[in-house]
């Protein structure tokens, strides 16, 4: 270490241009511009609400909902969608970014670095639901939907633009990070810090570094997994309020030499963009419609569906599986071995393409012990080779198509063998938008009148099917909506 270079260091007092990029964005672009993002956040608001009531059915996660200390509720706090909890702004950001990816079912954005970016969702309808409570309790107007829409365009051009060049996984760094650090940058502006004090709150949130990807990988996979972006949402709107109350920032918290992110944590690579934050990440975000796998794994299980009739018969006499999946996929979910919870499960392509060829489906409970149990599952799972195919590798950061690719071919002991069966893109690709948003609507209206109310569902459906009436909506109106009073949840 050269104590020398960081004796002589005096201090800095230009923020990293990381920084100030981020934070001139939030304040200053306007999202409004782009029609195709601003409708595009309008079903990802459907979406990402419709996976956190779905959510509440599991006890695994609605343990870890409500106050920390039980009592420690808020009057007129922010509300938690589908329960009666009423809390502080931060903590309630925690209920809601658990719940959206308990299931590993809201979107999902691939690049260098993936991720979930409606994960910040947590604490952009914390921060709007506890603004609009404060304002109208001061007979000041609250905030509408649109408000939310564009906080929500913006966190994900913040995430996903980090992550079309910045691979933090290959250093072992997980994708949180970029929860956090969306999160504070746009709920600042949220809350009405200056400029200076966003910038602080950012460069804050570079300074907490990131959470060791080990919970998701063996052989320590567990449901945390589940909660950590709600952790790093919170997080977020932990430092923006901080910055709120006047703590300073570091400008150089990332190029500082020695100290800085990039030299402790980026191996001294540096953060590389080739392209200013717009409106593209929200334009070509990617929902998981149709199964609740993870995304590199979505082809893979809508191609053994369709291999589903071809072998439903014959899985006794299967000699082998030959899965080709994208290199990032090859190196995340390729599991074999025990798998040990259904955190382990949801992220192994085996597990999922096996459910999908014996079932000719896959839903959230077939990753639970019960069906886990099943003999056939790891017997199949034995005869599965998964490699990597270079063109789907290649395709997968190609800009403008940016596929998912998979495929797989079945081969039987008599030597015939199932045609190989392969999909680039899944059905919530962009490629694929006529096609998955009438799929999408199906999926948000089954999991919000399967959770509330008949009166409260029905008005929930009807707002959100006219960008014009969601979007002139009060976040009042709709939390009130979404706030539940169901019994059993009110118990926890």
């Amino acid at each position: 270490m050269n104590s020398k270079r960081v004796k002589d260091a005096s201090r800095s007092t230009s923020f990293d241009k990381v920084i100030t990029d981020i934070a001139d964005y939030v304040i200053n672009f306007d999202v409004t511009v782009s029609n195709e993002a601003m409708e595009t956040a309008r079903y990802c608001f459907m979406d990402t609400i419709g996976c956190g009531l779905y959510a509440l059915k599991y006890p695994a996660c609605t343990k870890l909902l409500g106050p920390v200390v039980p009592g420690a509720t808020l009057h007129n706090g922010a509300r938690v969608p589908g329960t009666e909890y009423e809390l502080d702004p931060i903590r309630s950001a925690f209920n809601i970014g658990a719940m959206v990816r308990w299931l590993d079912f809201n979107d999902t954005w691939l690049a260098a670095e993936w991720g979930h970016p409606s994960d910040n969702l947590g604490a952009i309808l914390a921060t709007a639901d506890y603004l609009s409570r404060s304002n109208i309790a001061k007979g000041k107007p609250g905030l509408t939907m649109k408000d939310v829409l564009i906080a929500m365009i913006k966190a994900h051009e913040v995430q996903g633009v980090i992550g079309l060049e910045n691979s933090f996984n290959l250093v072992g760094l997980d994708h949180v990070m970029l929860v956090r650090i969306a999160s504070a940058a746009v709920t600042a502006k949220m809350i009405g810090c200056s400029r200076e004090e966003i910038l602080n709150a950012i460069s804050n949130s570079w300074v907490d570094g990131s959470a060791l990807r080990t919970y998701r990988h063996a052989p320590n996979t567990g449901p945390r997994k589940s909660w950590a972006a709600g952790d790093a949402t919170a997080r977020g709107l932990h430092l923006a309020f901080m910055a709120k109350r006047g703590e300073m920032g570091y400008p150089s918290a990332i190029t500082a030499p020695i100290w800085g992110f990039q030299d402790v944590l980026f191996k001294g690579n540096e953060l590389s963009f080739k392209q200013d934050y717009g409106t593209y990440v929200m334009e070509n975000i990617l929902f998981k419609i149709s199964f609740p796998a993870e995304f590199h794994a979505q082809t893979a299980v809508e191609a053994s569906i369709n291999l589903h009739p071809l072998v439903k018969d014959r899985l006794e006499e299967i000699e082998k599986i030959v899965i080709q999946t994208q290199q990032s996929g090859d190196r995340i979910i390729n599991k074999t071995g025990k798998l040990d919870n259904p955190a382990d499960r949801d992220h192994c392509i085996q597990y999922m393409t096996a459910i999908a060829l014996i079932k000719g489906s896959l839903v959230a409970e077939d990753y639970e012990d019960k069906v886990a149990s099943m003999p056939m599952i790891d017997e199949l799972r034995s005869k599965m080779i998964v490699e990597e195919n270079p063109l789907f590798s290649k395709e997968y950061f190609e800009q403008d198509k940016r596929s998912i690719g998979n495929s797989i071919q079945v081969f039987f002991n008599d030597g015939t063998s199932t045609h190989l069966e392969s999909i680039d893109y899944p059905v919530g690709h962009r490629r694929r938008r006529d096609e998955g948003i009438p799929l999408l609507i199906e999926k948000f209206e089954r999991y919000v009148t399967g959770h509330m109310e008949k009166h409260k569902s029905s008005q929930i459906l009807h707002i959100c099917s006219s960008q014009e009436l969601f979007e002139n909506t009060s976040v009042d109106d709709m939390m009130s909506l979404l706030s539940s009073q169901q019994k059993q949840l009110a118990a926890m």
